[in-house]
């Protein structure tokens, strides 16, 4: 394997204690909650300095508005777990990188996250008017600026791909860009939220079968799930089966994390969600719970979850972060 990027002076975690069950941060120990929340905090840092920090503005740039500035922190900044970057961090960590060798990974693929979910509550889209507990962008400015908000979330993703930061390869940058490009465009994601839309709104001759709907939600959700978790492989510069192991992983923990959501929607309270439920069964859209029932999608779920844990065996205790990762998709519903 190549040798890898320099550990950072300001690392915060031990790499010594990198591949423990539980993480060292000083001399406390981390539980995984902890751990989350950890890397959500190196996340919103980041994000907040690439995205909304004030810069001096050169004569010939001139300032940025203000006002798509201050929606696009309202799309980033406004609470998530930060799930996918977590990913990216630890799938990095299987391979001995330390957080802030992946930070700018992490940060790129929450900017496509946050974009995705700025468009969906559109009113052409979803037309949500609450997401993580809080009005979605259309709702705290306007549709137009929800809209320019999302493209500048989704070209700025790439700019800080593109950057020496990223990586020092440029060949590993440029792996990590084709990757998320595919994630989040007609073959990933955007191609999952168009069946999905059609399959809402225009007349079918017959109901989606188990086989599209799998497909539509390995695509819409599950694809850029599993680049967050081939991410951090690509930075490590993971031999064939490292990769294939940890994207056989990601698909799995993508199902499990749509299924999870279905089931949410379906019993969950907006309270607890912080969005609004039972919009699919409203919607008349097709889930794996309306397809199979709650039951069927349950056991569906704890199958999928342990396919995910499987998928993780090739690299034993020091995968146990992101076993408990799948634990935690898993649990959302219960």
């Amino acid at each position: 394997m190549s040798s890898r990027m320099s550990l950072s002076a300001t690392n915060a975690i031990s790499r010594a204690t990198r591949h423990a069950p539980k993480i060292s941060l000083g001399t406390s120990s981390m539980t995984f909650a902890q751990r989350l929340d950890w890397i959500r905090r190196l996340t919103d840092n980041r994000l907040d300095a690439l995205l909304c920090a004030k810069k001096e503005p050169s004569e010939e740039d001139g300032p940025p508005s203000r006002r798509l500035t201050d929606a696009i922190g309202h799309a980033t900044l406004g609470g998530g777990k930060r799930f996918r970057p977590f990913l990216v961090v630890e799938s990095a960590a299987l391979f001995g990188l330390s957080e802030s060798e992946a930070l700018e990974t992490a940060a790129a693929v929450e900017c496509v996250h946050c974009y995705s979910l700025a468009h969906d509550d559109l009113p052409a889209m979803d037309n949500d008017a609450l997401r993580r507990g809080q009005p979605t962008v259309w709702k705290a400015f306007d549709e137009w600026t929800a809209i320019l908000a999302g493209d500048a979330l989704l070209t700025v993703a790439f700019e800080i791909l593109s950057g020496p930061a990223t990586h020092p390869d440029a060949g590993v940058r440029l792996e990590l860009i084709a990757g998320l490009a595919k994630a989040a465009g007609p073959n990933g994601m955007v191609g999952g939220q168009a069946l999905d839309l059609e399959a809402e709104r225009l007349t079918r001759s017959a109901p989606l079968t188990l086989a599209e709907i799998r497909r539509l939600q390995r695509l819409k959700t599950g694809a850029l799930i599993t680049f967050s978790a081939e991410a951090g492989a690509i930075l490590g510069r993971a031999d064939a089966a490292e990769r294939r192991a940890v994207r056989d992983y990601g698909t799995t923990l993508g199902l499990a994390f749509q299924i999870a959501d279905d089931l949410l929607d379906a019993e969950g309270d907006a309270e607890t969600v912080g969005k609004a439920v039972s919009k699919d069964a409203a919607a008349g859209k097709a889930t794996l719970v309306s397809l199979m029932g709650v039951e069927a999608a349950r056991a569906e779920l704890r199958r999928v979850e342990q396919a995910a844990v499987d998928a993780l065996r090739p690299f034993g205790p020091r995968a146990g972060t992101l076993i408990e990762a799948a634990r935690f998709v898993a649990s959302r519903n219960r």
